[in-house]
């Protein structure tokens, strides 16, 4: 009974051994389009792009209660650009799916 327990497992290790990279060989060949990927649309409308406008609302709320003191230092420019516009455009103007 050990022995073909042993020999059930030598020969599933060595088919798991052989079929492994002939399934990468064979997806490597599929003709896949990245860019409409179902995944990557759904977890950006549905975590990433919410998660975008709070960084848009809380980046606005800081620029705003920074703006005297940017103001003073003479980079409202940059405080606006790393503060709203850049989690505006990640948040409103790329595509779905597009990281």
């Amino acid at each position: 009974m050990i022995s073909i327990l042993k020999r059930a497992i030598i020969l599933l290790t060595a088919l798991a051994l052989i079929a492994v990279p002939c399934t990468t060989c064979l997806a490597g060949e599929l003709d896949q389009d990245s860019d409409l990927v179902g995944g990557k649309m759904a977890a950006d409308g549905l975590i990433v792009r919410p998660l975008g406008l709070c960084a848009t609302v809380i980046g606005g709320a800081v620029f705003i209660v920074s703006l005297p003191f940017s103001a003073l230092g003479g980079n409202t420019k940059p405080a606006y650009d790393h503060l709203l516009a850049d989690p505006f455009n990640f948040t409103f103007n790329r595509p779905l799916g597009d990281f």
